[in-house]
């Protein structure tokens, strides 16, 4: 291939070179065929199923509403009540052991297939301190098996409810 160009009244023409246009199309078409996905056809049902009647719903979505824990807070920070719905559960290790037992006697046991839907809703004062948010988001979502030192999760959805403004003044 080559073009033609008039100068000063005569023709002249240049050669252009294809070459390097052919090694970048054989560079594309190798790239192309390289990281080409060959996946096998999707929706072929040609399966010859038995007709029966349909089968009974025995399961019946079960709708569990969500745990509430509330933690109300001392104006220096400290845990004043450690609450499970409307049920006052005190304070320190032993409120959160207790946390711990009861959303595991909400779930059942764990493992169960419920567990997936069921979530917590954390209901923390403003003024409260970070190490016992903590304690009862890890309350809520498990334990550790003594026997194994495996985790044993309870619940996997955790959700804060709307902050609140702190209290103003000592009380």
């Amino acid at each position: 291939m080559s073009l033609k160009l008039s100068d000063d009244g005569g023709s002249r023409k240049i050669p252009i070179d294809m070459t390097p246009m052919i090694d970048v199309v054989f560079q594309l078409m190798i790239f192309f065929m390289l990281t080409l996905k060959i996946k096998a056809d999707e929706g072929d049902f040609n399966i010859n199923m038995p007709i029966t009647a349909p089968a009974p719903t025995a399961t019946q979505d079960i709708i569990v509403p969500p745990i509430k824990v509330r933690l109300i807070a001392n104006p220096d920070g400290s845990l004043a009540s450690l609450q499970l719905g409307r049920r006052n559960l005190g304070t320190g290790e032993r409120a959160f052991a207790m946390l711990n037992s009861e959303v595991l006697n909400i779930i059942g046991r764990p493992g169960n297939p419920i567990t997936k839907d069921i979530e917590v809703e954390l209901d923390a004062d403003y003024e409260l301190r970070y190490q016992d948010i903590v304690q009862a988001i890890s309350a809520c979502t498990g334990r550790v098996d003594p026997a194994t030192k495996q985790v044993v999760r309870y619940v996997e959805k955790i959700k804060f409810a709307s902050p609140r403004a702190p209290k103003s003044g000592g009380g």
